[in-house]
């Protein structure tokens, strides 16, 4: 089940392409003094399936679900027993900086208690790793360190696509649909692996 209009909110990170530095840029500036030193990346037992790779997730906890965008960064949240995936809020982020993405990621981890991460891998039709897919890869590895968190990579291919048809189930306009569907599709990758996680339960 996906909660298709929980609290959904806008959060501008780091700099709004054409408008500069913004209200929120996920709690760090390097021009206002030295940022903490990031966690040690923790030891985290890695897991393989079909559609994912990378760290195991924790059972318990809110999990984190992001599905990366060039400029919007879709976010949603599980509750802590790791039913249902909400959509939460959408990151604005600068085009080709992937830094304040990092950054804002981080930040959003925090604000939502995650537990673990879970990043959409955009590979090819063909199951191919191209260029998204491989931006995918380095954002994973890049948040692993600077969160501690196990970070799980999951196939994305057909997210969108769902979110879409959920967006229209909800009888939701073209604009409100444009302004929601990165953090729905978010919502859509982390219920599939909510669902894996209890199918591999029970198995």
């Amino acid at each position: 089940m996906i909660a298709a209009g929980h609290d959904a909110t806008e959060h501008p990170a780091g700099h709004d392409a054409g408008h500069g530095a913004t209200g929120h840029d996920a709690g760090h500036d390097a021009g206002h003094g030295a940022a903490e030193p990031p966690p040690e990346p923790a030891g985290h037992d890695a897991t393989e399936h079909p559609a994912g790779h990378g760290d195991a997730l924790p059972r318990r906890g809110r999990l984190l679900g992001i599905d990366l965008g060039e400029v919007r960064i879709g976010v949603a949240v599980s509750d802590p027993g790791q039913v249902v995936a909400s959509p939460a809020e959408t990151l604005h982020v600068p085009r080709d900086a992937d830094g304040p993405a990092v950054e804002a990621l981080a930040d959003a981890a925090v604000r939502h208690d995650a537990a673990g991460l879970v990043v959409g891998y955009p590979r090819t039709l063909e199951g191919r790793e191209g260029r998204a897919a491989g931006r995918a890869r380095r954002f994973a590895d890049e948040l692993r360190r600077r969160t501690g968190l196990p970070v799980l990579l999951w196939d994305e291919r057909f997210t969108t696509v769902e979110a879409e048809r959920v967006l229209l189930e909800a009888d939701l306009s073209r604009a409100d649909r444009k302004d929601t569907i990165d953090r729905v599709a978010a919502s859509v990758l982390l219920q599939a692996v909510l669902e894996a996680q209890r199918r591999q339960t029970h198995h």
